[in-house]
């Protein structure tokens, strides 16, 4: 991969919270640790998190590579030296006057040259100018509160770009393949010496794309790319909440040129059940009562996810509002089972028979105490 002007500006090794003699056991240890912290399924809605959870993944995509942290190292140790290498200003930049000035995306170039990066066995690795990484893509899913509850294998259908079926993303017509520039080998740039050093710059013969296309694929107009209906499967856990996103690594759109694809972002719509919330890993009931079951207590059956009914009991003088919790009721995940909040619902009676109209009124003769003695009125 190319280096990046970050790479002089950014301590990867302190955003992992590790020294930068720190083994790559260590380094990883701490990258797991963080990710599992950060992660967007984790932390649905906090756009805080997923910043951190970019920038630790960032960091460990360099320091977590042998090779790459080797770099990374490298340029680091060449401290003000190295941040002159992208110019920006009088006095920034190394070369005689007149030579090319070199930004931002020339940068891993430069730096590549110096260390000999990309050479294996005298030749040199393709050059990485053109690439693309593929774009993320966000897609909808809606899901029963069961399938969400118990986890499911289901699938998106999106509109999207893709590789393109008749040429494979190698932009040619069938039957032909792109032409291999002559003046820069393939690699999109060709160096200008000089001394000690060895600066890259744009291949003039094909524009840095390092290859030609005689014959455009007539599919995709030589983009190697086409928009067609795409289906992806997704695999659910148990437990999904709303509102959470779920990534699907290089489900996204397509890198160009040899460039990894995006991922794609699945955020969960999870309908609502006729009986039972939720609250974490916990299920949320209510349950009516009458004033008779409240006031003498009683025994009453509750309905569970399991299909099967609990028993819980009702004490004498239960108010109205009061939450029973069952444990190990609620719903299962990856890190354990949630319980089942049951809350007491007083239903007050309508549409009296006269039994029960005559029984309330002696009660009410009968009561000697007034549930609004403490105001004083």
């Amino acid at each position: 991969m190319t280096m990046q002007r970050e790479w002089f500006e950014k301590d990867y090794y302190a955003a992992l919270g590790v020294a930068a003699s720190a083994s790559p056991k260590d380094i990883t240890t701490a990258y797991r640790r963080l990710a599992r912290q950060f992660h967007p399924d984790a932390n649905p809605g906090d756009s805080t998190a997923e910043e951190k959870f970019k920038e630790v993944s960032a960091a460990y995509d360099v320091v977590g590579d042998p090779e790459r942290r080797k770099e990374y190292d490298q340029v680091r140790a060449m401290g003000p030296m190295g941040s002159r290498l992208s110019g920006g200003g009088p006095g920034g930049g190394f070369g005689r006057p007149g030579d090319a000035t070199f930004n931002g995306a020339d940068l891993g170039d430069i730096i590549g040259n110096l260390f000999g990066r990309g050479e294996q066995g005298g030749a040199r690795a393709p050059f990485s100018r053109g690439q693309q990484r593929g774009t993320d893509l966000e897609a909808d899913l809606h899901l029963a509160f069961m399938d969400a509850i118990r986890g499911v294998t289901t699938s998106v259908n999106l509109i999207s770009e893709a590789t393109c079926t008749e040429c494979n993303g190698t932009c040619a017509a069938r039957g032909t393949s792109p032409r291999v520039c002559t003046e820069c080998g393939g690699r999109g740039v060709v160096d200008d010496n000089q001394g000690f050093f060895s600066l890259s710059h744009p291949c003039a013969g094909c524009g840095g794309r390092g290859s030609f296309i005689d014959t455009p694929c007539p599919a995709c107009s030589g983009s190697g790319v086409m928009t067609r209906p795409r289906v992806v499967k997704v695999r659910l856990p148990e437990g999904v909440k709303d509102g959470q996103q779920i990534r699907l690594k290089g489900k996204g759109g397509p890198g160009r040129n040899g460039a990894p694809d995006g991922d794609l972002y699945v955020r969960v719509n999870v309908e609502p059940h006729p009986l039972f919330g939720r609250e974490g890993d916990d299920l949320l009931l209510t349950v009516p009562v009458s004033f008779a079951e409240a006031a003498l207590g009683a025994d009453i059956r509750v309905p569970t996810l399991d299909g099967d009914a609990v028993t819980i009991r009702i004490p004498a003088g239960t108010p109205n509002g009061r939450v029973f919790r069952v444990k190990a009721r609620g719903i299962a995940t990856a890190t354990g089972k949630g319980d089942l909040l049951v809350a007491v619902d007083l239903v007050v009676p309508t549409g009296l028979s006269d039994p029960e109209r005559t029984a309330l009124e002696a009660f009410r003769d009968a009561s000697t105490q007034s549930p609004r003695a403490h105001l004083g009125v």
